[in-house]
């Protein structure tokens, strides 16, 4: 009797492990990339609206010392790719003037101008401060096919782009985790070395 229900489990699971390929795939039959619907550049209506951050400002820290800098919850998300809780987070609902850099390195990823409420429980953004901070993965874990978001300079697991952001802004959602950034209010940029970057956050006022 075990050796039968085995072997039902194992027909379903192959059912479905073809089914979602079958889905994952162009009319070709190839497997079909989610990071090619998705380019960060087209969030930026033209290319002087992209701001350069230059990567030589910023490094990445030993191990060692990143779980000195790092809490536990920090280290998992950023460096085994984790995930926080939803709306248990710490900026999930925080829209304070700022900016959202790399725990890690510092790295300037999103003002606080591109967040929005996308009641999903973590912190979304319309876009990056810049294209050339991020980068894409695919992500195949959970059974399913992902766009996981890195940053440039220090590898860092941010979370994942979706699709299915405001339409009037691009249409991406980045559903970052809170334990991945550091916030920096806009008070503290100059003093934290982020001045070059107050006049984009005063144009939105």
């Amino acid at each position: 009797m075990i050796y039968a229900v085995i072997v039902i489990v194992l027909i379903i699971l192959t059912v479905f492990l073809v089914g979602l390929r079958t889905y994952n795939t162009d009319n070709n039959g190839d497997p079909l990339s989610k990071t090619e619907t998705i380019d960060i550049n087209d969030s930026f209506e033209s290319d002087e609206e992209k701001i350069e951050i230059d990567p030589q400002n910023y490094s990445i820290p030993k191990e060692e010392e990143l779980k000195v800098l790092l809490n536990d919850l920090q280290f998992d998300v950023t460096q085994n790719c984790g995930t926080e809780r939803a709306f248990m987070n710490e900026y999930w609902d925080n829209y304070e003037k700022g900016i959202y850099v790399d725990v890690v390195t510092g790295e300037p990823l999103f003002f606080s101008s591109d967040k929005y409420k996308s009641n999903t429980g973590w912190p979304s953004f319309t876009k990056p401060i810049s294209p050339d901070v991020l980068t894409l993965h695919e992500d195949n874990s959970l059974f399913m096919t992902r766009v996981e978001v890195k940053s440039r300079i220090g590898d860092t697991h941010l979370g994942h782009v979706f699709e299915d952001g405001p339409a009037e802004e691009g249409g991406l959602r980045y559903c970052m985790n809170s334990a991945a950034m550091r916030f920096i209010p806009y008070e503290k940029m100059e003093q934290e070395g982020y001045g070059f970057l107050m006049e984009y956050l005063d144009e939105e006022e």
